[in-house]
């Protein structure tokens, strides 16, 4: 296999999805288990467009661990770098529905958030030799809640100044992940620091720089190549280098919104690793990434599950050319 040009550092997990809809925790009668986790949900989603990515998390010795690092690898997406807890259980999420298909996260069952194994990531078994030859690093914010998992993304983000790859920060702030919430904030501002783009939704970015203009808060980080603001079917603003602007969402038929973030944001670098980062100097090609990225996060979001409803590019071509992109 050859080196990945993508890393995706973070959480892999099973989202245990409502089966009825517009039911509180509570009430819900029964749930389906999906393979998620934003970081592992954007490594399948490159490979399925055509780009070679490799997950770097945690997960326990257990069942659910063997099943998705076994679905992983059956996708194309490089595991090496999985590691496996002999002890802590592979996490579960429960996420909740709307009527209209709109997720909210709903707790972890009978466990603690801090006792899953993802939360014991550990920066010292890093492979240099991922880091030696991939063009991009995306992480999250989630490994920030716990001391191992944080102490691994510092390194990460090390290893990846030391090899000149390119940074890529999704916030993903799901507020039920930590057990200090008072420590969230300042620690995803001190991370901002060394992102080269940046990616959040508008609640996110209200929450962070109170604004959802996109060029405004690429301005205030002053480092930074480029921002994306997402609001689901509101489309989504961008500030890449000179060229800022609006994408109006596609229009689909809504089953689930989980991981459709994280489609916009594998179709957004699948198209850098494509053309070459210098391609957003160029307002109509980056109107273009933003419209491709746009058509992935929508196709994302017609079948339930994160990753089972990802697309490929032919298909998103043809929805491209469908729509009349």
């Amino acid at each position: 296999m050859n080196s990945p040009r993508v890393l995706c550092l973070g959480e892999v997990l099973f989202d245990c999805l409502a089966d009825q809809l517009g039911r509180s925790l509570e009430t819900v009668e029964s749930w389906t288990p999906y393979p998620g986790g934003a970081p592992a949900n954007v490594a399948s989603a490159l490979v399925k467009l055509g780009t070679s990515a490799a997950f770097i998390g945690c997960v326990g010795g257990d069942t659910s661990g063997d099943d998705l690092v076994q679905l992983l690898g059956n996708i194309g997406v490089d595991t090496t770098a999985i590691q496996r807890h002999p002890t802590a259980p592979t996490r579960q999420v429960y996420v909740v529905r709307s009527s209209t298909g709109e997720r909210e996260f709903a707790g972890f069952g009978k466990f603690q958030t801090t006792e899953f194994a993802d939360t014991y990531l550990q920066g010292s078994q890093l492979p240099l030799a991922l880091f030696e030859n991939a063009d991009f690093l995306v992480i999250g914010t989630l490994e920030l809640a716990y001391p191992d998992s944080r102490e691994a993304i510092y390194k990460a983000l090390k290893l990846a100044n030391r090899y000149d790859v390119k940074i890529v920060l999704d916030v993903n702030w799901r507020p039920v992940f930590w057990p200090e919430l008072s420590e969230a904030k300042p620690l995803i501002l001190d991370l901002l620091k060394h992102i080269d783009f940046l990616k959040l939704s508008q609640e996110e970015a209200e929450w962070l720089f109170d604004t959802t203009d996109a060029g405004a808060i690429n301005y205030r980080l002053s480092s930074m190549e480029g921002v994306l603001v997402t609001a689901g079917s509101g489309g989504c603003a961008y500030c890449l280098g000179e060229q800022e602007g609006k994408m109006p969402a596609f229009s689909v038929e809504v089953v689930d919104t989980t991981g459709a973030g994280d489609g916009f944001l594998a179709g957004f670098i699948h198209q850098l690793c494509l053309q070459g980062i210098s391609c957003l100097k160029d307002p109509t090609i980056s109107a273009q990434v933003i419209n491709y990225a746009s058509a992935v996060g929508a196709l994302t979001t017609t079948k339930a599950g994160a990753i089972a409803s990802q697309p490929t590019h032919s298909e998103v071509q043809a929805f491209l050319k469908s729509s009349g992109s």
